[in-house]
């Protein structure tokens, strides 16, 4: 990309090429969970239902701890993109990669220790625990390909590669999707079935994204050099942002597991009713996420080239399009939300326990694409420390809000969680100023 190409305004058609492929890419994402629980949900038991959504966020928490490896590669790479720094477009890809592979060996070296410190955390029944067991077993041996599928993704969309990286989660939803419907309804394997079908996937996805970024970086000047990966200065920058990104999202991630762990302990039937909506909630943050990640390169592009005004302009585009797009996602929740549960479950009382609380998850668009988009423009600023301070003081709001609302149980429970959305949209609004004076000019 030509240096002037960077310090143009960014139009309404640049922001929809990449975020439209990123949409369709993420939307097809949670249709993995959500068929899961389909098929499971057919058996006229709560408590399958159960076993998948805590097995499910096991996973969720252990890999979106480093979900870093692809916002942090978005932002560095955006941002070198904007500078015109080719060689360290290719040493960014090299460095996240490397760092994605050694995480995932330790992983499955420390699965152990963290396989039991994850059920004593999240205790449900003991056959919802049982299944969750055989599922983490096979599972973990993913990480690997899962974590450096995140850096491809990552690096995709920071060159405007937004198709490449919709065909790639395309071939790994679809394909897990396949699998698992294979192995569970074929093989009647349960959800050892749905775990093999997750990890076959995921390496399938890995090999053909490997071949796809290396044919997209032969375009780049310059060459690979190991020095220029293992540089010490750019590792510590790596390191210090995908640190401070790491326990924003390990913070984020004490909130849903505490919103699981919690609606365990109001039965199996609250636990299965909540999984449902979250479907909608996981959804709809999915969908609205690829326009954060839109936000994210050129926000990235636009700190690298120094451009205050492009920076705003970016901002203010996204955001506009974001808050429509979430309105219209809240209103149809409300209108169909009670058919989708039918859809999703069999099971009378998780049916209208779900049910009372659907407008509750339904107005998760509206009041979460606020921070989603926050989130956008401050990773690709890399202004990480303030993420990391605005998430860890939601987050204590989060379980103070809790503490007053517990008395309303599930009520209680959906409000605190929708009250979180709002704690870290204030919080970094606040902070927005700072990072916008921090461009130079």
């Amino acid at each position: 990309m030509k240096a002037n190409q960077l310090h143009r305004s960014i139009t309404h058609k640049d922001l929809f090429k990449i975020a439209t492929p990123i949409m369709v890419a993420n939307v097809s994402t949670p249709l993995i969970g959500v068929v899961d629980t389909i098929i499971i949900g057919q058996v006229p038991d709560p408590t399958l239902i159960g076993s998948v959504a805590i097995a499910s966020l096991i996973f969720t928490f252990i890999f979106w701890s480093f979900g870093f490896l692809r916002m942090g590669t978005t932002g560095l790479t955006a941002q070198a993109l904007g500078a015109n720094d080719h060689e360290e477009i290719r040493a960014i890809l090299g460095r996240s990669i490397l760092l994605a592979f050694i995480i995932g060996l330790a992983l499955i070296t420390l699965q152990k220790p963290i396989s039991n410190l994850s059920f004593f955390l999240l205790q449900g029944s003991t056959q919802v625990e049982f299944l969750a067991h055989e599922y983490f077993d096979i599972r973990i041996w993913s990480a690997p390909a899962t974590l450096t599928n995140y850096v491809l993704l990552g690096w995709l969309i920071a060159v405007g590669k937004a198709k490449h990286a919709l065909g790639l989660q395309l071939l790994l939803n679809i394909s897990n999707i396949l699998l698992d419907t294979f192995f569970v309804i074929g093989l009647n394997m349960g959800v050892q079935g749905v775990a093999l079908g997750t990890i076959f996937a995921e390496y399938t996805a890995v090999l053909v994204g490997i071949g796809v970024v290396l044919r997209a970086q032969s375009h780049l000047l310059g060459s690979w050099n190991i020095q220029r990966i293992l540089k010490k200065a750019r590792v510590i920058k790596t390191l210090s942002v995908n640190i401070d990104i790491l326990v924003r999202t390990f913070a984020l991630l004490i909130v849903f597991s505490w919103f699981t762990a919690t609606s365990a302990t109001l039965g199996d039937t609250a636990l299965a009713a909540n999984a449902v909506l979250l479907h909608f909630l996981t959804m709809s943050a999915y969908f609205l996420d690829g326009i954060a990640l839109a936000t994210e390169k050129f926000v990235g592009e636009s700190v690298g080239s120094r451009s205050r005004t492009n920076f705003v302009s970016v901002a203010k585009l996204s955001t506009s399009w974001a808050v429509g797009v979430a309105a219209v996602l809240s209103f149809l929740l409300m209108i169909f939300g009670p058919t989708i549960i039918d859809f999703i479950t069999v099971t009378p009382a998780v049916r209208e326990v779900a049910k009372d609380y659907v407008n509750w998850a339904a107005l998760a668009p509206l009041i979460g694409v606020w921070c989603f988009q926050l989130d956008g423009i401050f990773i690709g600023a890399t202004a990480t420390s303030a993420m990391r301070n605005s998430m860890l003081l939601s987050t204590f709001l989060f379980f103070i809000t809790w503490i007053f609302l517990e008395r309303f149980g599930n009520l209680g429970l959906w409000i605190a969680l929708l009250s979180h959305f709002v704690y870290r949209a204030i919080t970094l609004y606040l902070r927005l100023p700072n990072v916008i004076r921090s461009i130079d000019l």
